[in-house]
């Protein structure tokens, strides 16, 4: 009689732990990619199961920009230099002789785009210098919390992904550490990791802006200067988790090319992995590219998924909710050039 009964008790706990995912996750709908997921969270914190993975090592790596909030029609942090660039203009006359300053001082997105990412890397260093990390990320929080997206029509802070702050909190509860690894400047991304993703400072790994230790008026600061020590993006991926974690991930979730090499080295893993990619394919609500874009290119990724048994995520298929408000609209008309449709 005890087997039964231990049987039946494991069915219950398996199917009550199913039941209060699905309650965790309801901005997903019901498909493959959300099954995968409460699949693999039970499997690998189940004490009795064969594929059991202590807390200690339920890491998960996320990318910013296209997998936890909006790029469209631009990364949000460029989006940020354009308006850095804008109010410290009258300070660098020389950058009216730029073309890529020009373009940025006029709001020319597509242009800024085309421009591709070194002069995207040259604007967002330039504009991010200057001062102290604090007094930096101070205003990139205000910014985030009170711009207004130029085709969204909303704060940066609302236009983050409604089903992946469910997933974050969904991992959390089930003992995982979260961290964003992104080609996103690291302390802009800190300004509102904690108040927007829940996800603390310490666990955020971004590109490097070059800071200088110096004295300034007889007390020891910290500045900021124009340019960047290195790039987080591909192959640097990898290498910064291993480097400031410590521990390979057992789930990596990307959304472009450049989360590939991460996702390859999460999954290459001994024991139970997980590797995901968000598929922008939803131009109603959001918007719809992928190989041929000029922002968070997939192309490699596409191909590579299914050879590596990676889960890809269609936000129009997966989603039953895209933003933390119900307010989106299509950005994709409003951005000819930049990308496919």
């Amino acid at each position: 009689m005890k087997r039964p009964f231990a049987l039946v008790l494991l069915f219950f706990i398996l199917f009550t732990r199913s039941a209060l995912a699905q309650d965790n996750l309801p901005s997903w709908n019901d498909g493959p990619v959300k099954r995968s997921i409460i699949a693999f969270v039970d499997k690998v914190t189940n004490p009795g199961g064969p594929d059991f993975v202590k807390s200690e090592d339920r890491v998960a790596v996320f990318d910013s920009d296209g997998t936890l909030w909006t790029e469209w029609p631009l990364y949000s942090p460029v989006l940020f230099a354009v308006d850095r660039a804008r109010a410290l203009a009258p300070k660098h006359p020389e950058w009216r002789r730029s073309r890529l300053f020009d373009a940025a001082l006029k709001r020319d997105l597509p242009a800024l785009a085309k421009g591709g990412e070194p002069g995207m890397l040259t604007l967002v260093g330039e504009s991010y210098s200057g001062d102290t990390p604090e007094a930096f990320k101070a205003l990139a929080g205000e910014w985030v919390a009170h711009a207004q997206h130029p085709y969204f029509k909303q704060t940066y802070d609302r236009l983050v992904y409604q089903p992946m702050l469910e997933l974050l909190n969904y991992l959390r509860a089930n003992g995982f550490r979260t961290y964003i690894v992104s080609g996103v400047e690291t302390e802009f991304m800190r300004a509102f990791s904690e108040r927007v993703y829940g996800i603390p400072p310490e666990q955020v790994i971004g590109s490097h802006i070059r800071t200088s230790f110096l004295m300034s008026n007889g007390k020891p600061i910290l500045l900021r200067r124009a340019k960047l020590d290195y790039h987080d993006v591909k192959s640097k991926k990898p290498e910064t988790i291993s480097q400031f974690i410590g521990r390979r991930p057992i789930l990596a979730f990307g959304n472009s090319d450049g989360d590939v090499e991460m996702l390859q080295w999460t999954t290459a893993g001994e024991g139970p992995r997980l590797g995901l990619l968000v598929h922008h394919d939803d131009a109603e609500r959001e918007a719809s590219y992928d190989r041929k874009s000029l922002i968070g290119k997939l192309d490699r990724g596409l191909d590579e998924a299914p050879k590596q048994g990676w889960s890809i995520l269609s936000m129009k298929n997966d989603w039953r909710r895209i933003f933390k408000t119900d307010k989106s609209q299509s950005a994709t008309t409003d951005m000819q050039g930049a990308g496919n449709r």
